[in-house]
């Protein structure tokens, strides 16, 4: 079973079950991944989609695994290569056929892999929308011609990588289908001698962690759209570690989380499942060199 999320190759578009562990390495760095649950032949799905970036561009990675048989179908595609910018690719499933839709030729990136807007990525299977992203919904559907879901996907997880020297900030819903927040984390660790860190969710601080390395791993619950958030961390690399290491942070909307990381797909999903599907948003935070 892979470890959410997976670290995905980049060796063209293909079909398999290969994946590699998650490590950190440049190429491991430079991934966002979002973890859905979905309905293919009555049985419970997860789609995995990871985006990359490299010195070459932007690299997206498709992976389908049928929770209930543990079948893995893998799509990755190389979007800056000018064929692959918009295309299609068929994946023969057990009950069907999956088409996989991409257009990626005016999608506009910001610093990170994931495209922000002008794109579209449709997964059909038996020409029902399973999976739509992007905000070209009504370019998606003309391409397709698929029918509308019979049910939606859950956005369960994400996983990203951020970096800074002494803020590390992002943008990120905390629950499916939830307000897109600006998360910021801050801490200094260099120039303290009793390092404190902050957090704080669209501007206002939400927690703040005093005598740092005495807890250096720990957790909290905080208040998001009236939800409680239980926020996870793991400093201890910023504080022990080597001068460009990198902490671990988890937001999770379910409360009785029993282990850290890695997680698997499978006990992500059957963690969701058990706590009417929360989400967990899985940030690296690397600290940049001086």
């Amino acid at each position: 079973m892979r470890d959410f999320p997976s670290c995905f190759g980049e060796s063209g578009v293909q079909v398999s079950d290969s994946s590699s562990s998650l490590g950190t390495s440049k190429a491991s760095q430079n991934l966002v991944t979002c973890l859905y649950q979905t309905q293919l032949f009555s049985h419970s799905c997860a789609i995995t989609v990871t985006w990359s970036k490299n010195l070459m561009g932007q690299g997206l990675s498709i992976a389908v695994e049928d929770l209930a048989n543990q079948w893995p179908c893998k799509l990755e595609i190389k979007p800056w290569l000018f064929s692959k910018r918009k295309g299609s690719k068929s994946l023969n499933a057990e009950s069907g056929k999956i088409d996989v839709f991409w257009d990626l030729s005016a999608a506009k990136f910001g610093p990170g892999p994931e495209p922000l807007q002008g794109f579209y990525v449709a997964i059909v299977f038996n020409h029902e929308m399973v999976l739509l992203l992007g905000d070209l919904i009504r370019e998606a559907y003309q391409k397709t011609n698929a029918n509308p879901p019979s049910s939606n996907a859950v956005f369960v997880a994400k996983r990203e990588h951020i970096y800074g020297k002494k803020v590390y900030s992002t943008r990120a819903q905390l629950c499916n289908n939830g307000q897109i927040h600006d998360v910021s984390i801050e801490c200094d660790t260099v120039r303290l001698k009793d390092p404190c860190l902050e957090i704080s969710i669209d501007k206002k601080r939400v927690m703040q962690i005093k005598r740092l390395p005495w807890k250096f791993r720990g957790n909290q619950t905080i208040l998001v759209d009236g939800l409680p958030v239980e926020v996870f961390w793991d400093v201890h690399s910023w504080l022990f570690g080597a001068p460009t290491g990198n902490a671990v942070f988890m937001f999770q909307t379910c409360l009785s989380a029993e282990k850290f990381l890695p997680w698997s797909t499978t006990q992500v999903l059957r963690q969701s499942q058990s706590q009417s599907l929360g989400f967990s948003l899985i940030l690296y935070a690397w600290k940049m060199e001086k």
